[in-house]
């Protein structure tokens, strides 16, 4: 017995299966490109973090410049200015915020030790 086979439009088998291959193929490249668009955008806010840490990094440096251009060094006083007067302007220093905790208590310190 011949084997028949059919010509023009495929059967119903052969539709499913091309439409299948068709789906399969769709959901790849989708599946490929929402994947290629997540790494971008997490390695944009990758880099955005680290210029935002950067900069954040860069005022503090700053901010403690200032401070050490205004912080007095504190010198053995000859005679002229007493451990009270130098105790006052640390103090005045740190209550308007130009020292920090730390900085007062170093510097206190250092002014008593």
């Amino acid at each position: 017995m011949p084997l028949l086979r059919r010509f023009g439009r495929p059967g119903l088998i052969g539709l499913a299966v091309r439409t299948a291959v068709v789906a399969g193929t769709a959901t790849a490249v989708t599946g490929g490109m929402v994947r290629h668009q997540q790494r971008r955008s997490q390695e944009q806010y990758e880099q955005q973090q680290y210029e935002a840490g950067q900069q954040q990094q860069a005022m503090q440096q700053a901010a403690a410049d200032a401070v050490q251009q205004q912080t007095p060094a504190p010198s053995p006083a000859p005679g002229g200015e007493d451990m009270l007067d130098q105790l006052t302007a640390l103090t005045q220093l740190h209550q308007q915020g130009a020292l920090t905790d730390a900085e007062f208590t170093a510097a206190k310190a250092k002014l008593l030790g």
